[in-house]
């Protein structure tokens, strides 16, 4: 029988309906049988478009074992952040606190009744694999610690919780800003990769936030900022997380390089690196970025409006999977080259877009990091 999520707005949400999990929404209801039972809360948190999130249901929440010993030990919440971005935010919190700053999703916190996390992660496997334990290891642990040292984890749970309240308080606003804009650039070059740009290893995201700040920096005439806005904006549009063939950016880079993506495109990201690369354009005389900006635009038009009543919206991601494949339609074959512009000019486009023999992911996927086009 579906659980209570059947009844959820949620696509993201509904997709669990028929998990033999005993899932809820975050509701007064639930939270009011984690009193009744006077155990502890699994909110499981995540989104649509999520790579992982449904690999984490295929493997566990679909798996009638697991779900047995989550029903039993747990009341168990789903949560969709994009439709709670209040509680992903806070959680989220929770978790990097907890996890030297790591986080991500699917976002796995063990809350006391009261709602106070004392326990975090993000992806388990099945399985324990690559250092990590499996999911029902976590399960049992977590269930041990709550009932042999319930107090240490309600006290943890009230540390941790009024951490993430100080963490949230922003400082008074002085009177004078003064530049605001050096000490971002000097944080930015602290942190910059100089070989392929943007800030910090892999894992690399899209630095909406820095990018913005360079772009301000450089059209005031800082050279050291314009090297660093150079230096993303072309490291990003050169590597696979952009898509070549049908605009607009994915999510993030697994990889230092750009080059290999985590598959899903997310709406915002989009919404918030086209202004960038349009104003940089304009700014630097660069119209490749004018391209990539215009390429990303038309993707979104073309492949993420969707009816909204009367009128259209925007859907606010695409999907990482498609037809059960991370990245179905974005690996590519050298021979699809040759087959679809012929011999000569299939092996040119291969080479310009990195797509080798190589019987790697890597070598499957477009990108340019090898050549700065100019136009």
């Amino acid at each position: 029988m579906p659980n209570r999520l059947a009844a959820e707005t949620s696509p993201y949400l509904r997709q669990h309906a028929n998990n033999p999990v005993d899932w809820q929404p975050w509701d007064d209801a639930a939270l009011r049988e984690a009193r009744e039972r006077d155990c502890p809360i699994l909110l499981s948190v995540g989104y649509s478009a999520c790579h992982w999130c449904h690999v984490m249901e295929r493997e566990s929440f679909e798996d009638a074992q697991v779900a047995a010993q989550m029903n039993a030990g747990f009341v168990c919440i789903k949560v969709d952040r994009e439709e709670r971005p209040d509680l992903d935010d806070l959680y989220m919190k929770a978790t990097q606190a907890l996890n030297r700053g790591r986080g991500g999703w699917p976002m796995t916190v063990f809350l006391t009744p009261e709602g106070r996390p004392f326990f975090a992660g993000t992806y388990f496997p099945p399985r324990p694999a690559h250092g990590m334990p499996s999911f029902p290891q976590v399960l049992g642990h977590v269930g041990r610690l709550w009932t042999q040292h319930r107090a240490e984890m309600e006290q943890l749970g009230q540390e941790l919780t009024e951490h993430v309240r100080k963490a949230g308080n922003l400082p008074a606003g002085e009177a004078s800003a003064g530049d605001w804009l050096g000490p971002v650039v000097q944080a930015c070059a602290e942190d910059l990769d100089p070989e392929h740009g943007g800030f910090g290893g892999a894992p690399k995201f899209p630095p909406h936030g820095q990018l913005a700040a360079l772009l301000a920096a450089a059209g005031g005439g800082d050279r050291q900022a314009e090297g660093m806005l150079r230096a993303t904006l072309d490291g990003m549009a050169k590597g696979g997380m952009y898509d070549h063939v049908a605009g607009g950016f994915c999510r993030y880079s697994v990889d230092a390089r750009w080059c290999v993506p985590h598959f899903e495109k997310m709406l915002y990201d989009n919404a918030q690196l086209v202004p960038i690369y349009v104003q940089a354009g304009l700014l630097l005389g660069e119209p490749r970025w004018l391209r990539i900006a215009r390429e990303t635009l038309e993707w979104g038009m073309r492949e993420m409006r969707v009816p909204v009543g009367a009128g259209s919206g925007f859907a606010s991601s695409l999907d990482a999977d498609s037809e059960g494949e991370e990245g179905r339609y974005h690996v590519w074959a050298p021979e699809e080259f040759r087959e679809g512009l012929g011999v000569f000019d299939g092996m040119r486009a291969g080479r310009l877009e990195g797509v080798t023999q190589d019987a790697t992911r890597e070598s499957s996927i477009h990108n340019r990091t090898s050549v700065i086009r100019r136009e």
